[in-house]
């Protein structure tokens, strides 16, 4: 978390929450956030998620475009942890910080079920997995904003471009691969077919899955307008940097996803010659953003991220594909 953030926490803005979302002093309870503060909470009507983020990462209306989002996507039928109103019928809640800026509150449907398991990622949730991102990208074709200023930013806005941000000045050889993939993959186009609000973060840390095996897909805080093949570039990435041979997944994943995909929606096969610049796009991303987390590289100590920056400047620099993969093969399973 950012360490001016957590500085400007203290618990009286918990106690300024709580009232906001009628929440019992003993009815809730401090769960892990990354960028927020994130809770759990129990009321008569269900169980619900508290995040208190701030006003130095989000505006109040960006949040609120986030929210409209999510309820947009919950009322079309996909499986998402649907926003809930204030007690004074608000999206997001100001809490003043007394320093010039504000905790925004935002509460959320607790998503059923728990944490997906490495057992559970298995055949039979890959279609269902694919089916919830294609029946997002549907519900996108014809989503208008509540307000148009709560309108989310497009995927290569300068804010979310962590490459360009986060970079050390020495990765000169990436930042110049930054660029010139960003010169690729802003050129493409953004027709309404293949270009739309997107998660931009669906992986399976952002899922629950109940004992039907539903998944419940939440974590919306980096949605932006995107190509949809980078949503998919986004699960693939997640999805095979946990195995030990990610092209042998990615032939057994990718046709199972897409097949369930597809049932929902139809992405022009052609968008698969992209998947290989978007997956560098967030390889880079990552390289550039854990450098700046641990710029002391201190990354060493947390086994996924050592595991993923082994070699990574090398490959980087040398364009080795993050996945070697014949992407047309999957065609048949869009078609």
């Amino acid at each position: 978390m950012d360490p001016q953030i957590a500085a400007r926490f203290h618990d009286g803005i918990l106690a300024a929450a709580l009232p906001r979302y009628d929440i019992a002093p003993d009815a809730i309870r401090l769960l892990n956030g990354f960028e927020s503060f994130i809770y759990e909470f129990d009321r008569p009507d269900g169980a619900y998620i508290l995040r208190l983020s701030h006003s130095l990462r989000r505006s109040p209306n960006l949040i609120r475009g986030e929210v409209d989002w999510i309820n947009y996507l919950a009322a079309g039928g996909a499986t998402v942890a649907r926003a809930i109103v204030s007690e004074d019928g608000h999206l997001v809640e100001l809490l003043d910080d007394g320093q010039g800026g504000h905790f925004l509150a935002t509460a959320f449907c607790r998503a059923p079920g728990g944490p997906v398991r490495r057992a559970q990622i298995d055949e039979s949730l890959f279609p269902t997995y694919g089916r919830l991102l294609g029946r997002m990208h549907a519900l996108a074709q014809d989503y208008t904003p509540s307000n148009p200023a709560w309108k989310r930013p497009e995927w290569d806005d300068p804010t979310n471009l962590y490459g360009e941000k986060y970079m050390p000045a020495h990765e000169t050889i990436a930042r110049d691969k930054y660029r010139h993939l960003l010169a690729h993959l802003s050129a493409l186009p953004r027709d309404r077919a293949g270009y739309g609000m997107i998660h931009q973060d669906a992986h399976l840390s952002n899922a629950f899955v109940d004992a039907d095996g539903t998944l419940t897909l939440f974590d919306f805080d980096d949605c932006v307008y995107g190509h949809f093949v980078y949503d998919l570039a986004m699960v693939l990435f997640y999805a095979a940097s946990m195995e030990k041979d990610p092209t042998a997944f990615t032939a057994h994943f990718m046709p199972l996803f897409l097949r369930g995909y597809r049932e929902e929606y139809r992405l022009d096969p052609v968008w698969l010659a992209e998947l290989p610049h978007f997956l560098k796009l967030r390889e880079i991303d990552l390289f550039a953003v854990i450098q700046h987390d641990f710029p002391n590289g201190e990354y060493v100590e947390y086994p996924w991220c050592a595991s993923f920056m082994r070699d990574r400047r090398e490959r980087i620099a040398e364009e080795v594909p993050f996945i070697e993969f014949e992407w047309e093969s999957l065609a048949e399973y869009l078609a």
